[in-house]
């Protein structure tokens, strides 16, 4: 499994760069691996990661972009305009989480 040096931490990642091992994360990676996809992160930014990571750790999986929008309040199209073109996939990317199923 591959490493990569983040903020000073040794993360371990998949080989599209996920975290595989969502306790690595902190919110000083967050910013380094949203800065790598060109977002610059909000208040609204961090109110979708941190429901995901939230959802995350009750769940046991990383949630749909669909549940995101049903649960945290954050509509469909805020989420794509937050992070465009692949919402899903941007959000866990930045959360330090597992890429959704059904993500391509």
């Amino acid at each position: 499994m591959p490493i990569t040096t983040i903020e000073g931490h040794d993360l371990h990642v998949d080989e599209e760069g996920f975290l595989t091992r969502p306790s690595e994360w902190d919110e000083d990676v967050a910013v380094s691996l949203a800065r790598q996809i060109g977002v610059s992160l909000t208040d609204d930014h961090w109110r979708a990661i941190h429901f995901l990571r939230d959802d995350y750790e009750r769940q046991g999986e990383t949630a749909t972009l669909r549940r995101v929008a049903a649960f945290s309040g954050i509509s469909i199209k805020r989420l794509f305009e937050l992070f465009p073109q692949k919402p899903a996939k941007k959000l866990a990317y930045v959360a330090g989480l597992p890429k959704p199923h059904g993500c391509v």
